[in-house]
């Protein structure tokens, strides 16, 4: 307690003008709070008052589960029952019970529960590791007042409205609380809602005065008060309340309100009281339920069930009217069959009755035809492509220990039919770490190593150069060489690119600068009052770290972070702030001696996404008052006066320059002020300060606009805001194979801009359509204008007629608003669509969900969100494929924990997992907690289909998993039909063939093994190993992807294709067999094959025929498929071997057959072997000539790398790699591009000069 209280002393609220100010009671009276949506109450520290009704409120217990203990067989029921296969079977079980079933009732009720049973299974273990997640969110600890002043730890699910809470620095707030005091003598705090609305600077909250005196535990003995205030509800920015308090009504607003999710930053403790608990909060208010989700090929398989059983339907009223109209004619002349002693099923003059019952019998005979064993092998399949993804050691982040994770294996192949890619930003496409790179000072540029950006484009230039290189003639190579010897400037050297900074924010290099050389410098003096605005003009706090004796800084955003630690190494460091002076060490100075020196702070008007500009108003040790001003270049420049602008044209050059390369720039600029100027300014400034109204606001901006004009321009910094490894790279690669991304975030729009910038979403050259809202009081009005820039946009895009020219649309929250109406939202939809990128800002977790679901149902494709925080929950679920990254931001709380004492630190350690307890075990206590990783997952994470820890994971995720996926699937469901109908239609042939008797041509047990052994396993095996090209070939071609967006692989024409070749195989298996064998003579004695020989041939017809069609359909073997598909065949031998030899009261008519009846009639294996021929050369047939006229693109990389032409003809091979990319006009491949076209127009510009200065050479 007294370490956090030292810097309690300090009252910083005085410093913004516009964040914290707090009208007392006397001066703005309490909120009108009546009727509906208003009737929450809450008794602060009264826990009795909330254990019954009306005040019993939601527990804090929260769930991401689909189902729980009592809904779990319904609701898996329903969803095993949504399949159409398991409805018919369903009934055809019911059915089985009836005397009319051709088959035993166990035979067919035992397959069906085995299929339903498993899968229920398997989404119990899913959503029992969803539960257990959900556990370890609900089992974080929170200090608790337990009554007499003394707090205690208790689990977050145990919180209840109305308990008084400690929240030490770092932690996630439980619940949505209620601020009442804090560290800091006057009661604010700093609190980062990154995952709320993926803001990574910090927000600043004040707690009403009169509770300022409740700052230490003892201080709760006797506190009670009551708040009112409005019902749960989604919205993040808005709360409306009273809080009854020592006999006083004060007003309650957002600025005291602390958000479930949202984190304590720059403050040592809060207190709190709960307001709105679990499934009440506001951040889960915006979370949606689990929605259940099946991938696009399961909802087809549906359809091709109605086909297949539209098929039973039309071949059982063939059987059952053939039947009838046999049992009314043919019937009478049976004598053996006694017809006139029968029951009604066969009797002759009741032919109605027998045709109904034999439908009954003919439709569950039939059922082969619909593939139940289907659904089994695709749930295993699943569960182990699942498996697969899991163990990629090439999607496993070293960092943090974290795999790659599929948490449901429903989706596997819909990884590779995305089309579209919504995106969060902070914590996904960047890791929220600022280094100062580049600055202009004075017009020169200061700063020579290049961004990730600038690095990642010139290498892929490079790559791109060498390429074409392989092809080109030795007179282009010299236009190559040219074209190389302009791209130098860009190309780093290969020490640049090894080195890295040791410095955290700070990657900047140029010895003119450093080490005090920018005395040396023409414009020292500029240079001086460049580096102390990055030294003076923030909000932040110094600490000094005792073991370096280096400052550090808790800053409210990480640029100013990363503009303090420039200015320390720089050499003017920041090092201490009292009430109303910064302190600032100089080391570099003309003199060589260190200067500490202080600014006196008269006025800071701090940085408001509205102003997009920071002031401080300063005097300096001389006397002189200062104004030093930083922020957005275009609202800087706005303000120059006539002589500031000396810097402007160069300084405009260089942050272009800046903002291609993907980095943050902001202007600084200044003003010297008189004392009589700034002291009537500060009259004006102090009586709109303490004004009382709602015109405040207006006021202050107003005054303080009146000060920021005349300024002088000293130039502009640029930092780099560091995406996560490998995102540009792999959106360039999502780019190429022909995937849209969208980015959705709550930041700012000019920083959303700057990572479009860095990750190459936007780029120079691209036209930026920005879609804003007026300012007017009619919303009519602002539909109307709204609806004007889409109509405007759209038609200019139409009207383009560069093929080469790119759009690029922002919008943000507010207008988003307006655009998602339901009469507005297909016209937005349809612009977004013409465009190249899309960035939405400033959106709030639900705008996140309600775009997704516009994409989704707008365009009917396939869309993909991803995001880290709780705020992405919405969108994750509600898109096709939700991704959560899992890295560092779920796992930050063992520090914390450890204050709970050595117990509880002891069941901490009892979820690490034991491989870092073994990396970890040699290492130095401080070590040790950095090292560790913990599966307290986010969020985000819990609500996701798949889990990665980086973004760059994505692109093996969807380019290879996805790809393979896909097609695994649809080969294997194809396959499935085929296979099916080529069995079950025999059934129908030979029942045809014998009167529509109804007998089978099968034994029982032939029929039971068929789908359980004989062909299951090769199915599967194809499903979980076949690959067309191996992942490294499907990275290097990525448009090899789009076979998935397209359909390719699972379309009504290949379906219909597999289904009419299990017609075909079907027709050759029965009827060639019939002719072989019908009046032939079958042994050596001269007899015929009864029916027992013709069934066993045809099945070892149909084993051959089928697993030789597998095994022509795999493009990939391993020794595993080897033994699946010819171990089926041997084991249908060694089957017939053994079941012969069974006693004939089991084996029945096959006794012995193989042995004495098969294996010695050599028409036997001919008869396999012509018709598993002629059976498989209509597909050999057709993918010769495919490969041969219409090859597909992996059906040439395929020949290209067997016949090892990627070796010999490494022309060829770049050649097929290049036509290999979608089209795109986003990512590096674009800029590239973009870059070369601008080079080669500028060669074409210099040949016409060289031709007409060539005659005068001559003359």
């Amino acid at each position: 307690m007294p370490r956090g209280r030292i810097r309690a002393r300090l009252r910083w609220s005085h410093l913004y003008t516009f964040s914290c100010y707090k009208p007392s009671a006397t001066e703005e009276g309490p909120h009108s709070i009546e009727g509906h949506g208003h009737s929450r109450v809450v008794h602060c520290n009264q826990p009795l008052m909330h254990k019954k009704k009306p005040f019993k409120y939601r527990s804090n217990y929260i769930s991401t589960t689909k189902y729980n203990f009592i809904t779990f067989l319904p609701k898996a029921l329903y969803e095993q029952f949504h399949r159409v296969a398991n409805l018919y079977f369903l009934g055809a079980a019911i059915l089985s019970l009836t005397p009319l079933s051709p088959f035993s009732a166990v035979s067919m009720i035992a397959p069906l529960a085995f299929v339903v049973g498993l899968s229920m299974a398997k989404e119990a273990l899913e959503d029992w590791r969803r539960f257990m997640q959900d556990m370890k969110v609900n089992s974080r600890k929170v200090k608790v007042h337990k009554g007499e002043g003394v707090f205690g730890n208790k689990s977050w699910q145990k919180l209840q409205v109305g308990d008084v809470v400690k929240v030490e620095k770092d932690q996630f707030f439980p619940a949505d609380l209620l601020l009442l005091s804090s560290s800091y003598e006057d009661g604010i705090c700093y609190v980062e809602t990154m995952n709320l609305d993926g803001e990574t600077n910090l927000k600043v909250k004040r707690a009403l005065e009169v509770t300022l005196p409740l700052d230490e535990d003892e201080a709760f003995r006797r506190f009670t008060g009551t708040i009112k205030c409005e019902d749960p509800n989604p919205s993040l920015y808005s709360f409306i309340g009273n809080f009854d308090y020592d006999r006083q009504l004060f007003a309650l607003d957002p600025s005291q309100i602390l958000l479930r999710d949202s984190k304590l930053r720059n403050t040592a403790f809060v207190y709190g009281v709960v307001i709105f608990t679990g499934h009440d909060s506001k951040v889960m208010q915006n979370a949606t339920k689990s929605p259940s989700k099946r991938s696009r090929i399961e909802r087809k398989m549906d359809y091709v069930i109605y086909v297949l059983f539209s098929l039973l339907l039309v071949i059982s009223l063939i059987s059952s009217i053939g039947f009838a109209v046999r049992t009314k004619y043919y019937m009478p002349d049976w004598w053996y069959l006694q017809p006139k002693n029968t029951d009604d099923y066969y009797d002759p003059e009741k032919p109605g009755v027998s045709g109904v019952s034999h439908l009954v019998t003919a439709l569950i005979l039939y059922g082969y035809l619909i593939p139940i064993s289907l659904y089994v092998s695709i749930e295993v399949v699943k569960v182990l492509q699942a498996t697969f993804i899991n163990q990629d050691i090439q999607m496993y982040d070293e960092e943090t220990g974290t795999p790659a994770n599929a948490r449901t294996s429903n989706l596997n192949e819909e990884l590779g039919q995305v089309d579209t890619i919504l995106s969060d930003k902070t914590g996904t496409l960047t890791c929220n770490q600022m280094d100062f790179l580049k600055c202009s000072i004075a017009g020169t540029a200061y700063g020579v190593r290049s961004s990730e950006v600038e690095l990642a484009a010139a290498q892929q230039m490079a790559n791109d150069l060498e390429d074409r290189d392989a092809e080109r003639s030795t007179c282009s190579r010299e236009k190559g060489k040219q074209q190389e010897i302009e791209l130098e400037t860009i190309v780093p050297s290969k020490d640049e690119k090894d080195h890295k900074s040791p410095i955290k924010g700070f990657s900047f290099e140029d010895g003119r600068i450093m080490k005090g050389n920018w005395l040396k410098e023409p414009n020292a003096d500029v240079i001086m009052l460049f580096f102390q605005i990055l030294a003076v003009c923030h909000t932040a706090i110094p600490e000094l770290n005792e073991e370096t004796g280096i400052y550090t800084y808790e800053a409210e955003s990480p640029d100013e972070g990363a503009f303090l630690v420039a200015a320390r190494e720089f050499g003017f460091e920041f090092f201490k702030r009292t009430q109303s002076s910064v302190f600032v060490r100089e080391r570099y100075s003309a003199s060589g001696q260190a200067i500490d020196r202080e600014f006196k702070i008269l006025n800071m008007l701090e940085f408001t996404s509205k102003r997009k500009r920071m002031t401080v108003i300063v005097r300096d040790e001389d006397g002189q008052i200062l104004l030093f001003c930083k922020g957005a270049d275009s609202i800087i420049f706005d303000r120059l006066a006539k002589n500031g602008r000396i810097y402007e044209e160069d300084t405009s050059k260089h942050l272009n320059e800046y903002g291609e390369a993907g980095l943050r720039t902001l202007a600084l600029a200044y003003r010297k002020l008189d004392e009589s100027e700034y002291s009537a300014w500060n009259s004006e400034f102090q009586k709109a300060k303490t004004s009382i109204g709602t015109d405040r606001e207006v006021m202050l901006e107003k005054v303080a606009d009146m000060m920021e004009r005349d300024l002088i321009l000293i130039g502009a910094t640029a930092v780099e805001d560091k995406l996560q490894k490998g995102v540009p790279q792999c959106i360039d690669k999502l780019a190429q194979a022909g995937l849209k991304i969208w980015v959705l975030t709550g930041d700012k729009m000019e920083t959303a801009i700057n990572i479009g910038f860095a990750c190459s979403l936007l780029r120079q050259g691209m036209k930026q359509i920005c879609i804003t809202a007026i300012s007017s009081d009619t919303k009519t009005l602002i539909k109307e204008n709204i609806l004007m820039q889409i109509t405007n946009a759209s038609q200019m895009i139409k009207l383009e007629k560069d093929p080469h020219a790119a759009f690029a649309l922002i919008i943000d929250g507010k207008t988003l608003a307006y655009a998602l109406e339901d009469d507005m939202k297909q016209q937005f939809l349809g612009l977004a669509i013409l465009c190249a990128s899309v960035i939405c800002c400033r959106v709030s977790p639900k705008q996140k969900a309600l775009v997704t679901r516009l994409v989704k149902e707008g365009t009917g494709k396939t869309t993909l969100a991803i995001g880290d925080g709780a705020n992405d929950v919405g969108m994750i679920q509600e898109a096709d494929i939700g991704v959560g990254i899992s890295g560092v931001e779920g796992m930050q709380e063992f520090v914390h924990l450890i204050l709970l004492g050595i117990h509880d630190m002891l069941k901490l350690l009892l979820t690490v997992r034991s491989s870092d307890l073994l990396k970890c075990s040699s290492l130095h206590p401080h070590q040790l907690l950095k090292n560790v990783s913990f599966s307290i997952l986010l969020d985000a994470v819990m609500a996701s289909d798949f889990s990665v820890a980086q973004f760059r994971f994505l692109e093996r995720l969807l380019v290879v998993h996805g790809h393979w996926c896909y097609k695994r699937i649809a080969q294997m469901v194809c396959y499935s039909f085929y296979k099916n109908i080529a069995f079950g239609l025999t059934l129908f042939y030979f029942e045809a063939f014998t009167g529509f008797s109804g007998q089978s041509v099968y034994d029982d047990w032939y029929m039971l093994l068929f789908n359980v052994v004989l062909t299951s396993l090769p199915v599967i095996s194809l499903g979980v190993f076949e690959q067309d090209v191996s992942s490294e070939v499907c990275l290097q071609f990525p448009a090899l992807y789009q076979q998935g967006p397209r359909n390719l692989f699972f379309d009504w024409y290949r379906i219909l294709g597999w289904m009419g070749n299990g017609l075909y195989s079907s027709l050759i298996i029965f009827f060639l067999n019939i002719i072989i064998f019908y009046d032939q003579a079958f042994c050596a004695g001269g007899q015929t094959a009864d029916m027992a020989a013709l069934g066993t041939t045809m099945f070892t017809c149909i084993i051959w025929a089928l697993n030789c069609q597998i095994a022509l359909t795999m493009s990939h073997f391993t020794w595993i498929q080897h033994l699946l598909i010819w171990g089926s065949i041997s084991a249908w031998y060694l089957f017939l071997l053994v079941y012969g030899m069974i006693s004939p009261t089991i084996s029945g008519n096959a006794y012995q057959i193989l042995v004495e009846a098969l294996a010695p009639a050599p028409i036997y294996w001919s008869a396999t072997l012509l018709v598993t021929v002629a059976c498989n050369l209509p597909y050999m047939a057709h993918i010769s000539f495919q490969r041969c006229f219409h090859p597909l693109d992996h059906h040439i990389i395929q020949e290209i790398k067997f016949y090892k032409k990627d070796v010999e003809d490494q022309g060829m091979w770049s050649r097929e790699r290049s036509k290999a990319r979608q089209e795109t006009k986003i990512g590096f491949t674009a800029r590239v591009d973009a870059k070369i076209r601008q080079l080669k127009g500028k060669l074409q510009r210099k040949q016409p000069s060289m031709e007409i200065q060539s005659p005068h050479r001559q003359s």
